[in-house]
């Protein structure tokens, strides 16, 4: 296929052309954005000066449609989610209804935000609330934590809370579902001394839900580890019919990890070992796996030997 050939003045005109197109699409765009547009928001719903007194419950969805007018520039940052996805609302008037308009707020509301979008309407524009009398309730705190210790050092002792309950204040349809309240996740890494520190409660996912205080004082017992090896008498379980069961060894050799200060305090009656003689009498098993059913607190097991026992049963 032939190639159409320009001279120099033709592509020169060509050029002038192409800018000039672009030139003139750039103003038009630059124009068209720079007017006035309506437009529609989603935001989530959260709340202030909430009321005292009462507990209460929203009777509608947290999210609302926002009808904002801005630029053409700022229409198409909204779609780039550079705008607020959130609308606070003042519940102050609760005090003595049991709703609130959001028209009333929009001056308040508006006035929040440092750009020039305007909210013009929400819908719904009234947001309806059901009463109840705010009870209160004193549950028991839950660490979350990720810890990370440095090589044989370890937790040596429980965990110590202050406070270690929480009140928490709300209706009594949620409280009643509340069993615990658990903090942010305490994350520490190449541990090797007493943890002394703060921690916060989690926030409420409610809104009609306030806890106090808002976080705890935690200490974590921290120690130096060492290896240490016991030999504990093995137990025999389900042996119903009291029959006369010799095991072979009758002891387990357990190698385990131990703080320094604990070293001289556990003993063999810090753990017991079993065999179960059901797995001989419904399996037919010719050796029983030993089991460690109990264990000092805080100590970490490494090794167990032998793993399995032969057995003899008279009868």
């Amino acid at each position: 296929m032939a190639l159409i050939k320009l001279s120099a003045v033709e592509r020169r005109k060509l050029s002038i052309f192409f800018t000039c197109l672009i030139l003139a699409v750039g103003a038009w765009l630059f124009f068209a954005l720079s007017n006035k547009y309506e437009y529609q928001v989603k935001a989530m719903v959260n709340f202030k000066n909430l009321p005292q007194n009462k507990a209460f419950n929203p009777l509608q969805s947290d999210t609302v449609l926002l009808d904002i007018q801005g630029s053409g520039w700022q229409l198409l940052f909204t779609k780039l989610r550079f705008y607020p996805k959130e609308v606070k609302v003042d519940l102050k008037a609760l005090e003595r209804k049991n709703f609130v308009t959001f028209s009333d707020q929009l001056y308040s509301i508006n006035n929040s935000y440092s750009s020039d979008q305007k909210i013009r309407s929400v819908k719904p524009d009234t947001l309806y609330f059901d009463f109840t009398t705010r009870k209160v309730k004193r549950v028991p705190i839950r660490l979350s934590n990720d810890l990370n210790f440095v090589n044989q050092f370890g937790q040596s002792a429980k965990t110590i809370l202050k406070p270690d309950f929480v009140t928490v204040t709300g209706p009594q349809e949620v409280l009643d579902k509340i069993k615990y309240w658990d903090t942010d996740t305490f994350v520490m890494k190449k541990i090797k001394a007493t943890i002394l520190d703060k921690v916060a409660l989690k926030k409420p996912g409610e809104a009609n839900i306030i806890i106090f205080p808002a976080n705890a004082e935690i200490k974590i017992p921290v120690e130096q580890f060492t290896e240490k090896v016991l030999f504990i008498p093995i137990k025999v379980i389900n042996n119903k019919q009291y029959l006369n069961v010799k095991l072979v060894p009758d002891k387990v050799k357990i190698t385990f990890m131990v703080s320094l200060s604990d070293y001289s305090i556990v003993h063999e009656d810090n753990f017991d070992a079993v065999v179960d003689l059901n797995l001989w009498k419904y399996d037919n098993a010719n050796q029983l796996p030993v089991q460690i059913t109990k264990k000092r607190a805080f100590t970490r097991i490494r090794r167990t030997d032998p793993l399995q026992v032969n057995f003899m049963i008279k009868r």
